[in-house]
């Protein structure tokens, strides 16, 4: 249903993601439930690893193993971003990809319901910007030019 609602409210092409997935301009891929993903690279070709594993961070999927393969595998050619939520997880990721020099963006106190992770993120130095959630596109597309 949040494919769906990207689908009809972006320009984006938004799915759930499968295994083996190669990542193509202006598409958005969803975890599915109880199921991690990584970015993994052949050739020149990025495409998704789609697998279950153990909880990490809590959670899975994690946002943590998300970002470590992207720090891993795509890493100063990165950009992250993580919003607000409860927790911690996905701030240990972001950071890893912050200092594999891809720039990172987390939502500021005052605009999220819940500033768990992006400060836990931001406690642990993997935050290059803060920014309020209305304007997060906009520091993207700056980033991005």
């Amino acid at each position: 249903m949040f494919a769906e609602r990207l689908n009809n409210q972006t320009h984006f092409t938004a799915k759930e993601a499968v295994n083996g997935d190669i990542i193509i301009k202006d598409h958005v891929y969803l975890a599915p439930g109880d199921k991690h993903i990584q970015v993994r690279k052949n050739d020149n070709q990025y495409f998704l690893k789609v697998f279950q594993g153990d909880k990490v961070s809590g959670h899975c999927p994690s946002v943590d193993v998300l970002f470590q393969s992207v720090a891993d595998v795509v890493g100063n050619k990165a950009l992250g971003v993580i919003l607000t939520g409860m927790g911690y997880d996905g701030a240990k990721g972001i950071t890893l990809m912050k200092r594999k020099g891809a720039i990172t963006i987390g939502q500021d106190e005052k605009s999220s319901i819940v500033y768990g992770m992006p400060k836990a993120a931001f406690e642990l130095n993997g935050i290059t910007k803060q920014s309020s959630l209305d304007l997060i596109g906009h520091q993207i597309m700056k980033y991005l030019k």
